[in-house]
């Protein structure tokens, strides 16, 4: 009896003593992470004109594109998957819908532990190579920054919405002639399309891309370079499609022939068509089928191989 009694005694010590024990101190290094960064700061390749607004001053290059920056915002290194997406919002080529097809994308891929890298690329008007320049050195620029950004090179990704997922599904497909040489591939990984142009095609094409990116003039031989979905190879990366039914912008006919080809290279593709939703939604939450959307991509971007 003595012994239960000193038994319980202890016990009944050392609980308060145990509850005083400090929890382990977080961390400081693992947190997340944010910044802005130049695309080119020693300059681009393909240089952008500025030309001076109808008072003689420039331009502001926030808003109409003159400047290339890349938006990173990393997880929590002990959240973080390997993966990563640089991401093109829309605009028809003329302007950057930065806000709802960029950052608000942040907390959707930081959750899940993928890195997010939101590319304000250079509006073309008319010099096609400007755009297509940014987004094949925005891929590099992660690639050489792998290690320190805890991603692996060989898991990242590229996505786009409207004029933005036109410029990603050339990315994805254009990346064995690049603008430039670089030893350092452009290659993706993986393509996310929302609601894309892809065809530059007349009878398919959204006509404010195609004059955006091409001008007002350009050759046939320009319209077929940028019909992405003739240049599908079985080297292409594996894509997502989404558009919805009642797109009035984009024809949604753009993700059936993207599919087709992809499918047809025997390139792993999967393709959603929401019944409505119509187009621009973005990271918008009161999209109808966000949650559908969510889950959609959430599986497709956990199975990949």
């Amino acid at each position: 009896m003595r012994m239960l009694a000193a038994l319980l005694l202890a016990i009944a010590v050392s609980l308060p003593m145990a509850a005083k024990k400090k929890a382990p101190a977080p961390d400081p290094n693992d947190t997340p992470r944010q910044w802005t960064q130049l695309l080119w700061p020693q300059g681009a390749p393909h240089p952008k004109t500025v030309f001076l607004d109808d008072k003689g001053n420039p331009r502001q290059p926030k808003d109409v594109g003159d400047t290339a920056k890349v938006h990173v915002f990393l997880p929590a290194p002990s959240k973080a998957n390997g993966q990563a997406v640089v991401l093109a919002p829309g605009g028809g080529y003329v302007w950057l819908a930065i806000d709802n097809e960029g950052y608000g994308w942040q907390r959707f891929f930081n959750d899940r532990g993928i890195a997010l890298i939101v590319l304000q690329y250079r509006l073309p008007g008319g010099q096609w190579e400007i755009p297509v320049e940014d987004i094949q050195e925005a891929v590099r620029l992660v690639r050489r920054n792998a290690a320190a950004w805890n991603i692996d090179p060989s898991k990242i990704g590229v996505g786009g919405s409207s004029a933005g997922g036109h410029l990603a599904s050339t990315a994805v497909t254009h990346f064995t002639k690049p603008v430039n040489d670089d030893p350092v591939s452009c290659r993706p990984d993986f393509g996310i399309l929302y609601y894309p142009v892809i065809s530059f095609l007349p009878q398919y094409s959204h006509g404010g891309s195609r004059v955006g990116l091409l001008g007002p003039t350009f050759l046939c031989d320009r319209e077929l370079q940028f019909s992405n979905e003739m240049h599908v190879t079985p080297d292409t990366p594996p894509c997502i499609i989404f558009f919805s039914s009642d797109d009035d912008i984009v024809n949604p006919a753009n993700g059936l022939l993207f599919y087709q080809a992809l499918y047809d290279k025997g390139v792993p593709t999967s393709l959603h068509i929401y019944p409505e939703g119509r187009h621009g939604w973005g990271s918008n939450p009161g999209f109808k089928f966000r949650s559908t959307m969510e889950q959609d991509l959430s599986t497709w971007l956990e199975n990949l191989q």
